[in-house]
């Protein structure tokens, strides 16, 4: 599909936070669609076929120039779309140029270390994309709706101060600014889904036999924080977009159109990284020419 990169930047742009002063959540919302109706949909999976096929054909010159590498990150609350949302965009590429995390609960070990520790020593490597479904954020995030948390990381007492969320702000805002300054192009996306969608969402894991093993009493739990969520959600965005690590704050409540979105978003990061597959040397075009000539003597 012709001009696809500046398509692609037409459905992300309108979502792209980079800088993040007076930034509020109810700005957008969760059902939106960007003017595209039901009857749209199909036009809009044209355009995602068309991103996906695209995005692959990036992925092998990425992989080729091995210069860059690529971070997405997704942050969002409980049934938002964010496995679907991975599986479905990334089903295209070539999976071993891609090495995707989830971050759970910290293990023992990584309790022992920095909170930045276990995703640091997951961070793609050049050529490569890496996908964090969910991330360092989640320190900024659950751990803040939950306080006992920072109980558990075995910070000295001193240390956890009135300024600790604004001093992990910082932290990240530095590390962001420091990987990109390294090859590493970071784009992050918090999947915006609407409260009574997430109701819905459970609701149809409880009432469908296939989808039971997707619910947990504890998202039900945490349910109960959404308004503490919401806040916390805004705060992190609006203290650690920039233009190097841009948020993206896609409407989830469609998921064909959060979809198209972050597919949009990666094409057109992928875009701007001028890649292509490295030049042959004369002396490398020699040795392909001799080869050649070996081979076609039988």
């Amino acid at each position: 599909m012709k001009n696809l990169p500046s398509r692609a930047r037409q459905f992300s742009k309108p979502y792209r936070v980079t800088k993040g002063k007076g930034f509020r959540l109810a700005r957008i919302d969760p059902a939106d669609t960007a003017h595209l109706e039901s009857a749209d949909a199909a036009r809009a999976r044209e355009l995602l076929e068309a991103g996906m096929q695209q995005l692959a054909e990036y992925q092998s010159m990425l992989y080729a120039q091995d210069r860059w590498s690529l971070l997405l990150i997704f942050q969002a609350m409980d049934a938002a779309g964010k496995d679907g949302t991975i599986k479905h965009v990334m089903s295209g590429v070539n999976p071993q140029g891609v090495q995707v995390y989830s971050f759970k609960a910290p293990s023992p070990e990584e309790l022992d270390h920095d909170y930045l520790w276990r995703s640091t020593r997951c961070l793609p490597e050049r050529g490569r994309i890496g996908i964090f479904n969910r991330s360092y954020y989640e320190e900024l995030l659950v751990a803040r709706v939950h306080p006992e948390i920072l109980e558990r990381q075995k910070l000295p007492p001193e240390l956890v101060s009135r300024r600790i969320w604004q001093e992990r702000f910082e932290d990240i805002r530095n590390y962001e600014r420091y990987l990109s300054r390294n090859g590493v192009v970071i784009r992050k996306f918090f999947l915006h889904v609407s409260k009574g969608e997430q109701k819905r969402r459970f609701m149809a894991r409880l009432d469908e036999p296939a989808k039971n093993w997707k619910f947990s009493a504890g998202d039900v739990a945490e349910r109960r924080h959404w308004r503490s969520y919401q806040r916390a959600y805004e705060a992190v965005i609006r203290e650690t977009a920039s233009d190097e690590a841009p948020w993206y704050v896609v409407p989830a409540d469609h998921k064909w159109f959060t979809r198209l979105v972050v597919a949009a978003t990666i094409v057109d990061a992928l875009a701007g990284l001028d890649l292509h597959y490295p030049k042959l040397t004369a002396e490398q075009r020699r040795a392909l020419a001799a080869a050649r000539r070996e081979l076609s003597r039988g």
